[in-house]
């Protein structure tokens, strides 16, 4: 069955459109399993009605004809139940209901599964058989496991199908896609698709703008393929047999204009670029040779997929750099990366749609610190046909609406000129403290990583760096910086925020940050070779890293050294010992340099046990609240299927980052949070009433929370605290908050989880 459910899937994927693939499911289903009757009902949710939409052994004329209330019959059970309804003879169940529209008088067994996506019953799916049988153990699995399958194509199907609509007919219908809330904001502007190079399935779509040019562009990858293959078998012909060296033969005459090249070129003369192109011919050639029976004849599929690639390798020599970008861009991928970021003029660069991650991602972090309106996790765009669209990003509620109508158009216009309105009057706040209303005062740190951030940072009020992501100018460059490359940069954040601290996190990469030269092959990478763990093994990198930060401070004094995803004494005892070293080599080779304060990261549990040890031999302690959450949680931050599951505001977290400020208090050890947490005012609040010394957060957030700390009495924060750490559970915390902060009279800054 694993064969059949192969094969349908595949079938599934290549059908055009959403009413062939559910008939495609029916047909070969009711084969397959040799039943009288297959159907699938999907919930219409402007009617909140499941709707008969595919059949095979009923009545076609039911289809669209029959409709259902969601509790009504045994289809209604299945779906309110949300699991599986076995029964050898349906007739007897107290929700039987019949349909005399379909024809069903006859059938007496029934199996129905639902069909279910991230927790939504998309529909249900059903089996019928005239004998009385119940099904086996063996059919309702593979009908459990092709509704998960056909749930995933289901959702991807109806949303290109809507998406496809609008482009078409820029119809006034309104469309949303739902992901998390990445960076704060509203955005206008038009879908820029990004996608990495030699990936096929990643291709988008985009209309050819001159035929003639991109046949030839085509012909001439081609060309070089040919040329390749030819290579190949001369330099093996020694070596092969005839029959072998008949292989590269067959490769070639695949590549003739009437073969496969033929079908890219009549693509891309119907309008799709050649690229596009070339995907999809690949697609529907390997879908072909999948399906069938004949294991060799199956393997093939692998030789046309290779053959594709290589095409499109060539393709993207040329075109890779050749895009006209428009005023206003909104880069659109399956996983952003600041590298993406990087290639896009910031004056254009205006929002952003990642299709995996949370709202706690890298690219998540990076667009609130550039100010970025940002949606991640939306997994179900179907980013392919986004190119071109005009699109509205809603990076507060993590909504994305393609081809707006004027109507919705004019209504985010106005949300974006609240927003100017509102930063413009937080302004004021720049120059003054950071205090209560009963003058306690808490300092505010800038996160940066970027020589782009200082400027904005010092205007609105930044007391120096409480975390500079060094991180980020190894990510700029093709190769390891060097210790005076390294030098420069970090002299330019130094110099900007003196005399005020810059916390200097050395080299965190790993998990989901990664250096394009310096590959890292974890099968679990947050668990995996990170952070400290992989300078610790390279002490040339890291003695080079504080070498340059210390040669850097010279004359400034006002470097403090961060040392990450600590999670043993051991690791910062061997750290100190090289931070010593590289300091007695630069004053050996005469740079007049004190020694800095250095300091470890709370990031993992063991750290948290620990944090009085660690206080004990450290300056001071760092909390990372966005790596502690995430492994207090077991929540991958960057994976959109658990992304409603990482709470900031969780009772474990916050109890956690109590127990670690009382620790380190005990050894008179200064502690700070340089999470998202402490940049959301109501977050920084309870982290002040906790006894945090310090805050560090995106410069965007910095005006807003010192907006909130001066709204308030630290017994008022205190008060807060107290009634927070008594409730159990994320949500209602959140909804104690948000009621908490308008009764004191702070507007817009509601708890976000």
């Amino acid at each position: 069955m694993l064969g059949t459910l192969r094969s349908i899937v595949q079938e599934v994927d290549a059908a055009k459109d959403l009413k062939a693939a559910l008939g495609v499911v029916v047909k070969r289903v009711q084969n397959s399993l040799e039943t009288s009757a297959c159907a699938i009902y999907l919930l219409d949710p402007e009617t909140n009605q499941l709707v008969l939409r595919a059949v095979d052994g009923l009545k076609i004329d039911a289809i669209d004809n029959v409709r259902l209330q969601t509790s009504q019959g045994l289809v209604g059970q299945v779906h309110t139940r949300a699991e599986p309804l076995n029964l050898e003879y349906a007739a007897e169940h107290k929700k039987f209901q019949y349909f005399p529209e379909t024809g069903e008088e006859a059938f007496s067994s029934f199996l129905g599964v639902p069909i279910v996506h991230h927790r939504s019953v998309l529909g249900v799916m059903l089996v019928q058989s005239m004998e009385r049988r119940r099904f086996d153990e063996e059919v309702e699995a593979f009908m459990i496991t092709l509704a998960s399958q056909l749930a995933v194509v289901l959702a991807h199907a109806k949303a290109t199908g809507t998406i496809q609509e609008i482009s078409r007919q820029g119809a006034d219908a309104l469309v949303r896609f739902d992901g998390a809330a990445g960076a704060p904001g509203v955005a206008i502007g038009k879908a820029v698709v990004v996608f990495p190079l030699a990936d096929l399935d990643a291709v988008p779509d985009r209309p050819a703008r001159d035929h003639d040019y991109e046949i030839e562009l085509f012909h001439a990858a081609v060309d070089r393929v040919r040329r390749d293959i030819e290579a190949a078998s001369s330099k093996f012909s020694s070596k092969l047999g005839v029959e072998e060296r008949g292989l590269f033969d067959v490769y070639l005459n695949i590549l003739n204009d009437n073969a496969l090249g033929g079908e890219v070129m009549q693509k891309i003369r119907a309008g799709q670029w050649v690229q596009g192109a070339l995907r999809d011919v690949i697609s529907e050639h390997v879908s072909v040779f999948e399906m069938m029976d004949d294991e060799y004849l199956r393997e093939r599929a692998t030789d046309i997929r290779d053959l594709g690639r290589r095409i499109l390798s060539y393709l993207q020599d040329v075109q890779h750099e050749v895009r006209e970008l428009p005023e206003q861009v909104v880069l659109v991928g399956e996983e952003l990366t600041p590298a993406n970021l990087a290639e896009v003029p910031r004056d254009r660069l205006v929002g952003l749609i990642s299709l995996r991650g949370s709202k706690n991602s890298h690219v998540a972090i990076l667009a609130r610190a550039m100010e970025i309106p940002t949606v991640v996790g939306a997994s179900d765009i179907p980013y392919r046909q986004l190119e071109g669209l005009e699109v509205i990003i809603d990076g507060y509620q993590g909504k994305v609406f393609p081809s707006p109508s004027q109507e919705l158009r004019a209504r985010f216009n106005e949300v974006v000129a609240e927003e100017k309105a509102m930063v413009s009057g937080l302004e004021a706040l720049s120059d003054l403290p950071s205090e209560t209303l009963d003058k306690h005062r808490i300092p505010l740190r800038v996160n940066t990583g970027l020589l782009s951030d200082v400027a904005r940072s010092i205007q609105r009020g930044a007391e120096g760096v409480g975390l500079y992501r060094t991180e980020v100018p190894f990510m700029m460059t093709d190769r390891f910086p060097s210790e005076n490359q390294q030098e420069e940069v970090y002299r330019q954040h130094l110099e900007a925020f003196a005399p005020n601290p810059v916390t200097m996190r050395t080299l965190d990469v790993g998990g989901d940050k990664e250096l394009p030269y310096f590959p890292i092959n974890d099968a679990n990478p947050f668990l995996g070779w990170r952070g400290i763990r992989i300078t610790l093994d390279h002490p040339e990198i890291f003695l080079v890293q504080i070498r340059a930060m210390l040669k850097a401070s010279e004359g400034l004094d006002n470097l403090r050294i961060m040392l990450p995803m600590i999670t043993s004494v051991t690791e910062v005892e061997e750290a100190l010992h090289h931070i010593h070293q590289a300091y007695q080599e630069i004053r050996e080779e005469g740079y007049d340099v004190i020694m800095p304060a250095v300091g470890v990261m709370i990031e993992v549990p063991a750290a948290v046990y620990q944090a009085r040890e660690l206080a004990q031999r450290v300056d001071f302690l760092s909390v990372g609240s966005n790596d502690l959450t995430q492994y207090l949680l077991a929540v991958d931050r960057n994976n959109s299927f658990v992304a409603d599951l990482y709470h900031s505001h969780h009772p474990a977290v916050l109890k956690a980052l109590k127990s670690v400020v009382n620790k380190a208090h005990l050894e008179n050890t200064p502690v700070s949070v340089c999470g998202e947490l402490a940049g959301d005012p109501c977050g920084a609040l309870l982290l002040m009433a906790m006894g945090y010394d310090e805050l560090s957060m995106s410069a965007s957030n910095i005006l807003r929370v010192k907006s909130a700390v001066r709204h308030v009495t630290l017994k008022q924060a205190k008060q807060l605290l107290e009634e927070v750490m008594l409730i159990d559970t994320a949500g209602l915390v959140e909804s104690h908050l948000n009621a908490a902060i308008k009764e004191l009279g702070i507007e817009h800054m509601e708890a976000s989880l």
